[in-house]
């Protein structure tokens, strides 16, 4: 990954809807460049996808929790599959130690963490978990976007 790859890049966690014209623009280079250069990063895994961030007001997820999770030999790959496809999980981490896997969970109520919780411990492959509930959150260096 060079300079303007690392360019690209920066531009697009900013407004990954951003045409390609504009970021041509503000690069300096051609469409095409910005084009190809774009089609390399995804072809290439470095770019998996876009997202959209929301205001933190805009979906309510007031109860939250960490879920440690063990992972039975090598279903580490479907479990992680498996956490993502469910909406209440909103990040899976790797991790040494004890467990090996965590994941930030988010609901609206105690019984619909409840319920995700009993999907989650379901699915073949996990062998333990241990969950924490998130009471505040004192500090954080996620995006606060204004709205």
């Amino acid at each position: 990954m060079d300079p303007l790859d690392r360019q690209l890049i920066t531009l697009l966690r900013h407004n990954g809807r951003r045409s390609v014209s504009d970021l041509a623009a503000e690069i300096g280079v051609s469409r095409a460049t910005v084009r190809n250069r774009i089609e390399r990063l995804e072809a290439g895994g470095e770019i998996l996808g876009y997202t959209v961030i929301l205001r933190a007001d805009t979906v309510a997820q007031p109860v939250r929790g960490l879920m440690m999770i063990k992972v039975e030999g090598r279903a580490a790959d479907r479990v992680v599959v498996r956490l993502s496809a469910l909406p209440e999980v909103q990040e899976v981490h790797t991790t040494n130690g004890q467990w090996d896997l965590v994941a930030e969970l988010g609901t609206e109520t105690l019984s619909a963490l409840d319920d995700v919780l009993r999907r989650i411990r379901e699915i073949p492959g996990i062998l333990g978990s241990e969950t924490n509930l998130l009471l505040a959150t004192p500090r954080s260096t996620r995006a606060k976007l204004t709205g």
